[in-house]
């Protein structure tokens, strides 16, 4: 156990913002897992809007590493790119 009145606050604080980023990377999960379950363009496209703000709000609040953001975010629209393709062969 810290032996600092600073250590001991930077210990509470570190808990609150690790429990905040758990939450928040959590939910960056959720909105991944439903736009790669989506089979519809239209609605995977619309999900894909959302997907890139939540995960430009997570670089804004350091959550993630901007190279991590655009890396998922690069995927993503690889991924609408395709079923997008595949439904205009059909």
């Amino acid at each position: 156990m810290a032996n600092h009145k600073s250590a001991i606050k930077r210990i509470r604080q570190d808990r609150k913002k690790r429990l905040r980023n758990k939450s928040y990377k959590s939910f960056i999960k959720t909105m991944t897992k439903k736009f790669l379950r989506e089979e519809d363009p239209e609605k995977k496209e619309k999900l894909l809007n959302e997907l890139y703000s939540v995960l430009d709000r997570a670089v804004t609040k350091g959550i993630l590493h901007r190279n991590t953001v655009a890396r998922r975010k690069r995927k993503a629209a690889l991924l609408l790119k395709a079923v997008k393709e595949g439904t205009e062969k059909s």
